[in-house]
């Protein structure tokens, strides 16, 4: 007789050391099928491999793990998605479960907590780390409005952009990484900087850097 199938796990991280540590946590339990670096690394992976379970940062090159996963949902994927994070902000977790995610863990929380979020991942309920619950739930009530996230204004196109030029894109580079025109581009910016009331690159790049959406 065979043994079960063990839960399929894709790991989405751009700190190569992590990456390698969760090999080895995840390993006695699940079955690692791919380690990408990036966000769209990661909405192109779950396309080609198909994994039962998502383990991904928040923060990452390209296109950040919230907005992935935010591509993943319109693509019609549920593949369920567990964020690791070192975000300590209810903010991001909140921003995270409107996308659709089925978990939250701090990187610095006990590893068991991890494999305890993948768990109920694949059970099909949601885990957020002990250590942010009650501020979570919290910032949940205060629907519709999302008061205290400004991110939670711009589109999803608009926040792609706005990763792009923080991470020193032209107006010509983000366009070809989208496949839209350089002029169309602009405009996403200069209503970002409207909806922001922001008035300069400098500003724009700040704001992504303080909200997590690039990394210094």
């Amino acid at each position: 007789m065979s043994p079960p199938r063990r839960p399929r796990v894709l790991l989405a991280d751009d700190h190569r050391l992590v990456a390698e540590a969760l090999k080895s946590l995840l390993a006695p339990e699940f079955d690692l099928v791919g380690v990408v670096e990036d966000g769209r690394a990661l909405v192109e992976a779950a396309r080609t491999l198909r994994p039962d379970v998502i383990v991904a940062d928040v923060t990452m090159p390209h296109l950040n793990g919230i907005d992935a996963l935010v591509q993943l949902r319109k693509a019609g994927d549920r593949v369920p998605v567990v964020f690791l994070t070192m975000h300590r902000d209810a903010t991001f977790a909140r921003r995270a479960l409107d996308a659709g995610a089925s978990g939250f863990v701090l990187k610095h929380s006990a590893p068991a907590e991890l494999v305890s979020a993948i768990r109920a991942a694949l059970e099909g309920k949601t885990y957020v780390t002990p250590q942010l619950a009650g501020e979570v739930l919290e910032a949940m009530k205060q629907r519709p409005e999302k008061a205290g996230d400004p991110v939670a204004s711009l589109t999803p196109r608009q926040r792609e952009v706005l990763q792009l030029l923080a991470e020193g894109r032209s107006a010509k580079e983000i366009a070809s990484s989208l496949s839209i025109s350089a002029r169309t581009a602009e405009f996403h910016k200069y209503q970002m900087m409207e909806t922001l009331g922001l008035h300069t690159n400098a500003e724009l790049i700040h704001f992504a850097i303080k909200h997590g959406l690039v990394e210094l």
